[in-house]
Formats: C-alpha cells, sequence, structure tokens
C-alpha cells in the first residue's frame, strides 16, 4: 500500500475513499474498507493522526499504533492511505474547505464511511454535505457493540476475550524488549519485558495467557506486588522459547485472563502459580 503525507504526493486520479480515523480497525472499520474495495475506483483511505481527539486536548489510549493500524488498513485490500495530520487548522477548517483541500485534490469519487460520520469545524460536515458538493456516498451501516470507545473499555477492565469479538482478532499489545530485574529467569521463567509506547492502550492489571507468533506467553501485566513493585511491568514468558529478544519490537497477543495479580506467602508458593499459570496459558483458546 502507498502512503502518502499530503494530497499533492498522492495525486489525483478516480478514487473510493473510505474515510475515518480507523483507531484499532475493528470489524466496523472493515466493513467500510470492504465496501471502498468493492466500490470500483482505486480504493483509497483518508485516516488522521494524531488521533483527533488527542490534538483537541483530551486523553485517548490508541488501540493500535499508526504503524499497526496502517498494516491492517493494507491487509483490507485498499491500495492507497493518506495520512492528515491533524492540527488546530485541521479541526477548524469549513468542510467544504476540507472536501476541496483533500477529497477533491487527491481525486475522489465515492466517499464511503460510517453512517454517522461528521468532519470540518463544529463536525458540520456530514454524508449529506458531501453528497450536495458533488461526491458520491455511500454509507456504511454501523456494527451494534463495535465502537472504539466499547473496545477500550473493555481491555481497560481487562475484558479482553470479550474485546476480541468487536475487535475481530486478539487484544494485541505492542512494545520494545528491554532489560528488567532479571527475577523471571532466577525463578526458572525467564519473561520479556516489553517497553509500550504511553499513547497505546494496555489490559488491566492482572495475569493474562496469549502469544507472541508461534510461541505462547504467560504474561504479567502491573506492579509486581510480591516484590512491592511501585511502577507498572509488562512481562511476558514465551513457551519453548530459546534466544534473545533484547532490542526486538514484538506483538504480543493477549487472549485470556487469568487470574489477578498478588502477593504470595513465599517464593515457593509464586513458583507454584506461575507453573499453574503457564499450564492455563498451554490451554488456553485464541479468540475470534
Amino acid at each position: 500500500m502507498r502512503v502518502a503525507h499530503s494530497p499533492e504526493d498522492l495525486g489525483g486520479g478516480e478514487r473510493a475513499v473510505a474515510i475515518g480515523t480507523f483507531d484499532g480497525v475493528h470489524i466496523g472499520h472493515r466493513r467500510t474498507l470492504e465496501a471502498a474495495v468493492s466500490a470500483g475506483p482505486t480504493p483509497t483511505v483518508v485516516t488522521f493522526h494524531p488521533h483527533p481527539r488527542v490534538a483537541l486536548g483530551y486523553q485517548v489510549e490508541l488501540i493500535c499504533s499508526l504503524e499497526r493500524r496502517l498494516e491492517l488498513i493494507a491487509e483490507a485490500g485498499i491500495e492507497d492511505a493518506l495520512i492528515v495530520e491533524f492540527t488546530s487548522d485541521v479541526a477548524t477548517l469549513d468542510p467544504e474547505d476540507f472536501a476541496h483541500e483533500v477529497l477533491g485534490a487527491i481525486g475522489t469519487r465515492v466517499v464511503v464511511a460510517g453512517e454517522d460520520f461528521r468532519f470540518g469545524r463544529r463536525r458540520r460536515g456530514d454524508l449529506d454535505l458531501l453528497r450536495s458538493l458533488g461526491f458520491g456516498v455511500e454509507p456504511v451501516e454501523l456494527v451494534e457493540g463495535a465502537s472504539s470507545s466499547t473496545i477500550r473499555r473493555l481491555v481497560a477492565e481487562g475484558e479482553v476475550a470479550e474485546a476480541a469479538h468487536p475487535l475481530g482478532r486478539p487484544v494485541e499489545v505492542e512494545g520494545i524488549v528491554v532489560a528488567g530485574d532479571a527475577r523471571g529467569g532466577t525463578l526458572g521463567f525467564p519473561t520479556a519485558n516489553l517497553s509500550v509506547d504511553p499513547e497505546l492502550l494496555v489490559p488491566g492489571f492482572g495475569i493474562y495467557a496469549g502469544a507472541v507468533g508461534e510461541h505462547r506467553a504467560a504474561t504479567s501485566i502491573g506492579l509486581n506486588p510480591h516484590y512491592g513493585g511501585s511502577e507498572r511491568r509488562i512481562e511476558a514468558f514465551l513457551l519453548d522459547f530459546e534466544g534473545d529478544l533484547y532490542g526486538s519490537r514484538i506483538r504480543l497477543e493477549v487472549w485470556q485472563r487469568l487470574r489477578d495479580e498478588r502477593a504470595f506467602a513465599s517464593e515457593a508458593d509464586l513458583i507454584e502459580q506461575i507453573a499453574l499459570d503457564v499450564a492455563a496459558t498451554r490451554q488456553a483458546t485464541r479468540p475470534a
């Protein structure tokens, strides 16, 4: 997929444009992308970064990084993508100006978007306005229960199996493997410690079953209360894995919440519980 950061870089041609933030690229978003692919002209996405609500000063934890968002959009069959930098100037553009300067400039013939799509200054623009400006419009019916806000809430509450249904795939945590306290190795369960971009959503504290690639992973997300930790750690023990992951970017799938994190009466009790968590991870089923 070709990615551009200005209309001039993308150029013209006849396009069917799916427009939206597409955070998470959930099943509702994919319905919109599929409609753009089926519409006829070159299937194209116009998306925004940073997230409009973040740019306007609100706190929003993103379901996935921009890199992952584009990867998922490409997997849906989109050929071109335009990333619009969402600035205060963009936020205050009248919708007619946005339609002319962005959509018209890239040769948009058909706009595909959720039926509740709004854009432009004071969210005044909608699909009816685009139709009145001469664009073809294909509204896409919303998928009940599939919204980025719902997915964020479920993930924050640790309900990762439930979040996988509207997401259309397992919840993911992306991060760089960094050095940790090395306690896992001394306990017989060496872990990969993930450093995650602070703007990305992470499941609520707890112990989870999941996978990194072909290796299942038992993961602890939390403060490590047995050792009196005070900072959030994301520590994944990859089953049947040998090797050095330091410095690698990995994508951790989080399938199922196993239990709360807690302190134990002894280190032996902790080791016994980790062994049970590993056994449960071996039996876990990948959602979606």
